[in-house]
């Protein structure tokens, strides 16, 4: 389980994007800490994607640099990154025969020897993980028969088994009815909470978002970025703070 200590993302002059000269956000300066739940705004287009993907390590910063508990994300190994940092992304990937099962056990991997071979008490956090997302009914089903939705809650059931200090997630609530979605905030917070995580979640759902966040990280058209507290934000005009 992730460590009960304080756990500090900071991002500090941050450049990304995918070509030198042409950056998608710039200068970012923003901290994140552990037992909270971070909503991610912004308008289609200004860099969320990119910026979840720099963050995850798939992709590297044009300049400045971002630390985990004060350690250069980019001296981390693959493997000692994978137990620090889960992402979900919106991309539906094509996974053959696999079970709902053996998709959330993958999130056990970096924990494992290398042959893959899985422990009892990876067995326990992989059906514990199902179980949080409401999926242990869907466990022997194929991931390629699932609906969107139940896609979705399968992926974010891999990442909870990797029991990572930060979570980050793309639009997990995009194919979720209303219900689902409250359900998916309410999780979500609680994990951060009790569990002691960095959660970032992206989500065109202000609403909702604003219910259950503690902050809200908000990309502007000026390649900007700035933390708020939701406290802030109430009866403010979000769209003229994504401009």
């Amino acid at each position: 389980m992730s460590s009960s200590a304080n756990i500090l993302l900071q991002l500090k002059d941050l450049c990304i994007g995918y070509t030198k000269g042409k950056p998608v956000l710039q200068n970012i300066e923003v901290y994140l800490q552990s037992g909270t739940l971070t909503g991610l705004i912004a308008n289609n287009g200004t860099g969320k994607s990119t910026l979840l993907k720099t963050l995850a390590g798939s992709l590297s910063p044009l300049s400045g640099k971002i630390e985990l508990n004060n350690k250069n994300l980019v001296s981390f190994s693959h493997n000692e990154l994978s137990k620090k940092i889960a992402i979900v992304l919106t991309e539906k990937p094509s996974l053959g025969g696999f079970s709902v099962w053996d998709l959330v056990a993958m999130g056990r991997f970096p924990y494992t020897n290398m042959f893959g071979q899985l422990t009892t008490n990876d067995v326990s956090i992989i059906d514990q993980s199902m179980e949080r997302c409401g999926i242990t009914s869907l466990k022997e089903k194929n991931c390629n028969e699932l609906s969107d939705g139940e896609f979705q809650k399968a992926m974010i059931a891999r990442a909870l088994a990797q029991q990572t200090d930060v979570l980050l997630l793309d639009e997990p609530t995009a194919f979720l009815d209303y219900s689902s979605k409250r359900n998916l905030f309410v999780l979500l917070k609680d994990i951060a909470q009790k569990e002691n995580k960095i959660i970032l979640v992206s989500s065109h759902d202000i609403e909702t978002l604003f219910k259950y966040a503690n902050s809200a990280l908000i990309l502007q058209k000026n390649k900007a970025a700035k933390l708020y507290l939701v406290e802030e934000l109430k009866g403010k005009e979000i769209e003229t703070l994504l401009e």
